[in-house]
């Protein structure tokens, strides 16, 4: 069984005020699977992950990574985590 793959691709999304219908045209994906995906119900391939990266001009592990991200508000305002 894979390990679930955490994201930050709803925030990112959300940032750039892109639909899920207009990321999912143009990485080749369909809409639904960027839903699954955002929401932790889909690990994306590393040929999709890569793609919806470099959509957003940003590295891979910026929007994916194998550990959970610290929430922004912790980045942000310089909170360490226990």
């Amino acid at each position: 069984m894979s390990e679930q793959v955490h994201n930050r691709l709803a925030v990112v999304r959300a940032e750039h005020k892109v639909s899920r219908q207009s990321l999912a045209e143009a990485v080749g994906a369909h809409y639904q699977t960027i839903g699954y995906i955002e929401r932790g119900q889909y690990n994306p391939s590393l040929d999709l992950a890569l793609k919806i990266a470099k959509f957003f001009g940003l590295p891979v592990e910026a929007l994916f990574s194998l550990e959970p991200f610290r929430p922004l508000t912790d980045e942000v305002y310089g909170r360490k985590q226990p």
